[in-house]
């Protein structure tokens, strides 16, 4: 058994969007691995995903600062603290050029998928700086700098995340480990609207086979390709990473 295989014995995790295809893959990843696991989500999404009994699940709509607040005062009555947190608040929307943008959409995507970072990673901290080896990673996105026309709004806060990743970074260091990853498309409910937002039955908004040309290794990401390098991120075989971008995407953007 590696170091990374074994280093999630008796850690404390969280997972904020838990329920959603990432998430679901990483929470059973994470437990096969030994940590002990809370998902946090909107409370639709625990509905229609159960966790395990053995997971502790927090209701929390991250858009409300009072509600991640009173989430995290939760995990931190619970545990004591954290030893890990992965970020994978986020949703898209439909495509549209940014001079089509009213500005309560972009406000909505803004802050839905950049300033849930914020919240979350503020109120984190206090928790990780409790734990051992700390380390958080956040979900950011390709289309962070791989620009595409009508995801104006969305690449705009995912680039935001990415500076959000590396200033959480440089300051909190060497006591939290801050890094981020950076998947494509991932065939999961997100390409539809988003766990507890959409229908995981709702049609893609995406054209699947003129994406999967345009990728080297001619498939669409799964969940297991980005939960793998999270929990690398997350362990010991990542000590000396921070403030990182991982690109997950098939070889289709190369920084």
């Amino acid at each position: 058994m590696s170091i990374s295989e074994s280093a999630g014995d008796s850690r404390r995790l969280a997972v904020l969007g838990g329920c959603g295809g990432i998430g679901r893959e990483l929470v059973a990843a994470a437990r096969q691995r030994g940590y002990q696991v809370a998902v946090l989500d909107l409370p639709i999404s625990l509905e229609r995903h159960p966790t395990d009994p053995d997971v502790f699940n927090v209701a929390v709509d991250a858009t409300k600062d009072a509600q991640v607040t009173a989430a995290f005062a939760q995990l931190d009555k619970h545990w004591g603290g954290l030893d890990g947190f992965v970020n994978l608040c986020g949703f898209m929307h439909d495509n549209q050029p940014l001079a089509q943008i009213d500005p309560p959409v972009w406000n909505e995507i803004v802050d839905g998928n950049l300033s849930t970072m914020f919240t979350a990673s503020k109120a984190a901290l206090p928790l990780l700086e409790k734990g051992q080896n700390a380390a958080m990673v956040n979900a950011s996105s390709g289309l962070a700098q791989f620009i595409r026309p009508g995801f104006g709004a969305y690449a705009v806060a995912k680039a935001g995340v990415i500076a959000l990743t590396k200033t959480l970074a440089l300051e909190n260091a060497p006591t939290v480990r801050v890094n981020a990853v950076a998947p494509s498309a991932v065939d999961t409910a997100f390409l539809r609207g988003g766990t507890g937002r959409s229908s995981e039955e709702d049609d893609v908004h995406l054209d699947l086979t003129a994406y999967i040309n345009a990728i080297p290794l001619k498939r669409i990401a799964t969940p297991p390709d980005v939960v793998n390098p999270i929990l690398f991120l997350l362990g010991e075989d990542a000590a000396y990473m921070t403030g990182q971008v991982l690109w997950i995407n098939g070889g289709a953007y190369m920084p």
